[in-house]
This record gives structure tokens, sequence and C-alpha cells, in this order.
């Protein structure tokens, strides 16, 4: 063995050496209940961030520990084509060309994205294996193979059959940049200061943060306790600039302590609106378009972009002294979760998934157990969530991803819903040709059904074997995104959870705990990591220091650490077999009370470790299996038998191949580097480090 260990010389042939030996495809045994996660597939856009080699490292640690104790263990890898996220990296990318994705049609387009995120990746997939994902490649899938988009769209069919999918004009979440809609659950929000206008609207004055919406309001609107507006309701108030005559109105989601109290109702541009207005049987009217210009107003703003719009507005409203005072307000806007630009709450004609009997459903089996958070505080979280989901809107103007099977006749003007084939002739009035719906899915419609998705499309008896699956382990951010979905979308097309528990890990932040992130500058590169340190280092310092659910903070000195542990333990290898006589010691129960104490540590350090894994306690195992072999074996143990050193071999050789056996999950490379230079003692079976049995107490 070298003196030092040198991880640019195993880490790729050792890789090569599991995958070419078949060490990542389980065997199935019917008679043994399988270990499986679904990777929550990463981004095919874009290169590993340092959250995914935290995630990467959490899951192959268990993926390891489970199939070193003899489970059937699958990890099925896969790629997320990514809707909105990828066409707008993509859509960056052309302006740096000097080119728009209005200057292609939309077979062009999509043609030009596929390739782009095909080559992307192969980049994603490689790094994966360089962090050590012993992922199962044989079956590895992408969300827009053909049979996973025959599965999404047999899905839809059935929920429109059963009546829980609905075409609807709604207040939906609009980006004007984008150029879709987005759901609820899409929409980021930003603190800033604005101003407040005070507007006279004749025997009423109103508060308001957007005075380019007026032309749009059809009422103004008061809380029914207000003593103030008691005697106003039924009357009318004046729109300013245009003076046409809207009712005052009394509605209780007025909110009595906002401005004057009285609300101007613009149902096209605000939710809360917009609910009002159904409520009063009120017309809408828009006044700003999908390009986030304005319509349907004075013909001096029309074209304008609503942000200009609004400045002319105050301006003229200020000439003719309507506006009666103006504040400043610290409040939240609403932005685009992409290009943090501001939404802009449309009415629109979408898609719509009925949220209600879904989320009953999915509470239920997390309320009995069926599905176990391994965070309570995550649980409570999830449990929320459901209690408040609105009807969900799975339609997105977009051309990267899977497009709606949906045919509209021109002559009855009803939708024909199909399982992906384009229908003959309408269903409702047999006319023919039909036109086929622009809008694709919203990718977490497709990637909600992942779990089944995947295990009914990858090798025969997958499927009735693998599902439910053990573990899913995505970071907390998208527990409603994407966890909840999946529970409920799984329950409702299978008849089943689609995962026993719910590991959720935190973020990676940088040493200051500061959120990781380009504009901050303090971004880490895992794939620079790993060369310059290794895989083992990055993947130890993922999770050491922290719980799972937790975020961890990560510094390059952190992984710099893990290193010199990576070479403590090599370093500790050399040691005990550089002794050459080691063949000839017979192994007898020692009485030497630094022998007895040793492996008295080991075998609590054993079941400490065991039962850390076993409660995803990942971090504890991992400090565990360090302070033992750095602390207890080389510090303690190595410098107290150095001047007995041939009767203790059959110890050492014992100590070092458990400790190998527990760090294995955590730092494979060095650790099957070590173990296969222990091939030529015979008392060590001809195999791989990770086809060993976990050590038992």
């Amino acid at each position: 063995m070298e003196k030092t260990y040198d991880h640019k010389l195993y880490e790729e042939k050792i890789y090569d050496l599991w995958e070419k030996a078949g060490a990542f495809t389980p065997k199935i045994d019917t008679k043994k209940k399988p270990f499986t996660i679904i990777m929550p597939p990463p981004n095919a856009s874009d290169p590993l961030h340092i959250g995914h080699a935290r995630e990467v490292a959490t899951q192959d640690v268990l993926i390891r520990y489970h199939r070193m104790k003899g489970e059937p263990t699958l990890w099925l890898p896969g790629a997320d084509h990514a809707g909105i996220e990828t066409q707008y990296v993509f859509e960056k990318k052309l302006a740096k060309e000097g080119k728009s994705r209005f200057a292609f049609d939309r077979e062009t387009l999509y043609k030009m994205i596929w390739d782009y995120v095909q080559n992307n990746k192969s980049i994603m997939e490689g790094q994966l294996r360089k962090l050590g994902a012993t992922c199962d490649w044989t079956r590895e899938k992408f969300t827009l193979d053909p049979e996973i988009v025959k599965i999404v769209h047999k899905t839809f069919k059935k929920l429109y059959e059963d009546g829980l999918i609905y075409r609807g004009e709604r207040i939906v979440n609009y980006c004007p940049r984008c150029g879709t809609a987005y759901s609820q659950l899409e929409a980021d929000s930003l603190e800033r200061d604005d101003n407040l206008y005070y507007l006279d609207y004749g025997n009423i004055t109103i508060a308001t943060t957007r005075p380019e919406t007026i032309f749009a309001d059809v009422a103004v609107a008061v809380n029914p306790k207000d003593s103030r507006y008691q005697k106003l309701v039924g009357l009318t108030a004046k729109l300013p600039l245009i003076n046409r005559d809207i009712p005052i109105i009394s509605d209780s989601l007025v909110d009595i302590e906002f401005g004057t109290g009285a609300l101007k109702i613009t149902p096209s541009h605000d939710t809360t609106d917009f609910e009002i207005g159904k409520r009063h049987n009120l017309t809408p009217i828009s006044v700003i378009d999908e390009k986030g210009r304005m319509i349907n107003t004075l013909q001096k703003y029309i074209g304008m972009k609503a942000e200009i719009a609004r400045n002319e507005v105050v301006a003229d409203l200020e000439k003719a002294g309507l506006i009666k005072k103006i504040e400043k307000i610290h409040h939240n806007v609403g932005i685009c979760y992409r290009d943090k630009g501001i939404l802009e709450p449309t009415i629109s004609k979408q898609w719509f998934m009925k949220i209600e009997p879904l989320a009953k459903k999915a509470l239920a089996v997390i309320k009995t157990g069926q599905i176990k958070f391994t965070s309570s505080s995550y649980e409570k979280i999830a449990k929320n969530w459901l209690k408040n989901l609105y009807d969900w809107n799975i339609s997105r103007q977009i051309v990267w991803g899977i497009r709606i099977p949906a045919w509209r006749c021109e002559k009855c003007l009803e939708w024909t819903i199909t399982d992906g084939k384009p229908p003959k002739k309408c269903y409702s009035c047999k006319h023919e040709p039909l036109i086929q719906d622009t809008d694709t899915f919203d990718t977490w419609f497709s990637s909600g059904q992942w779990p089944f998705a995947t295990l009914q499309t990858t090798k025969p008896g997958d499927f009735e074997y693998f599902y439910p699956t053990t573990v899913m382990d995505p970071s907390y951010d998208i527990l409603p995104f994407w966890v909840l979905r999946m529970i409920m979308l799984g329950i409702y097309t299978t008849g089943s959870i689609p995962f026993e528990k719910v590991l959720l890990h935190g973020l990676v932040r940088d040493k200051y705990g500061v959120k990781i992130s380009k504009s901050k500058g303090n971004v880490i590169d895992p794939i620079e990591m790993v060369d310059k340190y290794g895989a083992d280092a990055l993947r130890m310092a993922s999770i050491w220091g922290c719980l799972v659910e937790n975020d961890n903070s990560l510094s390059e000195d952190n992984i710099r650490g893990q290193r010199n542990f990576a070479n403590k333990v090599w370093n500790i290898a050399r040691f005990v077999l550089s002794n050459k006589q080691s063949e000839g010691v017979k192994k007898q129960e020692s009485k030497n009370k630094d022998d007895k104490w040793i492996l008295k540590e080991l075998k609590e350090t054993i079941m400490k470790v065991t039962k850390a894994l076993d409660n995803y306690r990942l971090n504890e195992a991992a400090e565990e299996i360090y302070d033992f072999i750095w602390h207890k074996f080389a510090d303690v143990y190595i410098e107290k038998i150095k001047n007995r050193r041939e009767e203790t071999q059959p110890v050492l050789l014992d100590v070092l191949d458990y400790s190998l056996r527990l760090l294995h999950p955590f730092m494979p490379f060095v650790t099957e580097a070590i173990y296969s230079e222990m091939k030529d003692i015979k008392k060590y079976p001809k195999r791989m480090l990770i086809s060993s049995q976990w050590p038992k107490a």
C-alpha cells in the first residue's frame, strides 16, 4: 500500500468494478421484504449542485446498509424533464445567442430542447457515478420516456372520467415573462415596501397599491360589521378618471383594518377579489394581458407595461386631485419562482384537478401511520398543507413537457380526452377534425406519478415486488410540490400508498449558515470537491454534524477534514496489513485487557451504528464510526499494542475488517480499496466489500 491514499487512483476503477459485477442490481426473493428507494429525479438540464450531493450520500448510505444486511435492495435512478425550469434555462441560452423562442415553431423548439437535455442528462448521470451512487442503472428512467408518458396520459383520462379534472376559467398566478400560468404552490413571495394610494371614489375612499387596475374595478366592498359604511351599501361609487358608477357591496372577506376598510373589487387581477366577485355574480374585466401590457383602458395606457402604466395613472390621478394621500406599506408580493419577477393574477382558462377527494385519502394514511414521517414537525406541516390545498392548475403554456391529450371540437366546443392517441372524431357530436390543446402538463403532475410509473415500466414483476417503496427522501422544500402529490396520485391510481416512510432532508448552507446561491457567490461545486478531496470526503462531510432533516452548514474545511479521516483509515490499514506473518498467527480468545477492551468497544459501536441507521440518524452513525476508528482503535488501542504486535494481529485484522464494513456505506471507495488489499488473507472471502455482510454485534 502507498504511504497516502490517492482517491484519483481508485474511485473510477472501483465504481466500474461494482457496476460490471452487477452489484447494484437486486435479486428478487419473494421470501424477503425488499428495501426500495425511488431516486428523486434530478433535473436533466442541469449539472448536480451541492444539495444533490447530500441527497445522494443520504440515500446511498441507506442503500448500501440494507444491501449489506442481505435485503433485496433497489435504488431506481432517473431524470426529470423539469418542464418550465428547463425551458427557462434553454431560453436564457437562446437569449445569449441573440435568439428567442418565438423564432421557432413548436416542433423545432421541442427538438432543440430535447437535444440540449440529452447532452446534459449524460453529464448528470456521470456525476452521480462520480459521487458513488449505487443505483441500478439497468432500471433507469426519464420522465419523458414513451412508456412513462403513456401512464401519465392514462392517469389524466381516468381522473377526467371520474369527474376530478375540469376545464375552468379561474384566477391563476401568471408570469408574463415566462408566458405561463402556475399553481398555488409555485408562487413565491417577496417582502418589499410599496406606495399605498388613497383614492377618491366619490362618496367613499379606497386604498390600493395597484392604481393601474382601477379600470377593471367592478365594485367597492366593505365588511358588513363595519359601522362606518353600513349606510353606503347598495349605493354606487364612482371610478376615478373614467367616472363609471360601480356598486358598493358588503362581504365578510374585506379586512376592516386594511387602508380605509373599503376594498376595490378587481376580480380579474386579485385572488380575494375573484372570490368576492363570484359570490356577488360580478362580471370581471381584464386590463392586463398575458404579456403584462394594458388593455381595455383609456387609449393613452393601452400597450404599456403594467408597472409603467402605474406611474402614468398615478400622475393623472394627482392632476385630477383624486389622490387623497400616499403612505408606505411593507407587504408581501407574489413573484415567479423561476425569474423572481412579479406575478400577475389573471383569469385564465386552464385544466384543474379537484384536490379535496384525493387530499382526504392522503391525510387519512398519514393519520393512521400507513405513511410515517421520520420527523414529527414535517408530518404536522404535511397535514396542514393537505387541509389547505386549492384545486390544482395542472396546465402550462409552454412547449417543453408532456402535451395534454385533450382535443377540442370547433363545432360543439366540447373536449375529447384520450389516453394519448388522437381521436378520429368528436365523442359528443362526431364532428372532425379536432384540434389538440397546446398546453403541457405541470411537471409535478407527471413526476407525482413517479413511484408507480417507474416500477410499472421497468422489468416484469418489479411493481408487484417493490411497490409500495420503502423510503422517499427529497429535500423538505418540495414537500407540498411533490411528496404530497405523489401520495395523492399514488393512492388514487394504484389503491396503495407509494412509500412507507418520508425522510425529508435539509438544505446545504455555507459555513456561516447562509443559503447557497450563485448571486451570493458562495456556491460549492460538488464535482470540484470530489476531484480535489475525493467522493468519500464530500459524502461524509455532507452527512456530518446534523440530523438528515436539518440544514447542514458545509465548507471546504469540512470536506478537507474528512479527506484527512480517509487518510487516517488508510494508514491504520497499512499498519495492520504490513505484518507479513499474519497468516501464521492462530486466532484464539485473548485474555489481555486491552484486547478485551477494543473488542467490547467494537461490539458497542456496531450496536449504536446499527440502531442509528435503523432510525435514520445518519450523522450519529457516522460520528460513532469516526470516533471508534480514529480515537479508540488508532489513538488508544494501536498505540498500546505496538510492543506485542504479533499476538494482537488476529484482533487487529478483525477490528479492521469490522471497521471497514461499518464505514463502507459512508466512505465506500477508500474502504473498498483497503478491502481489496486483504484478498490474500485466507480467512477473508474473495468478494468485494460492497457485497459483504453487515457486522453483527
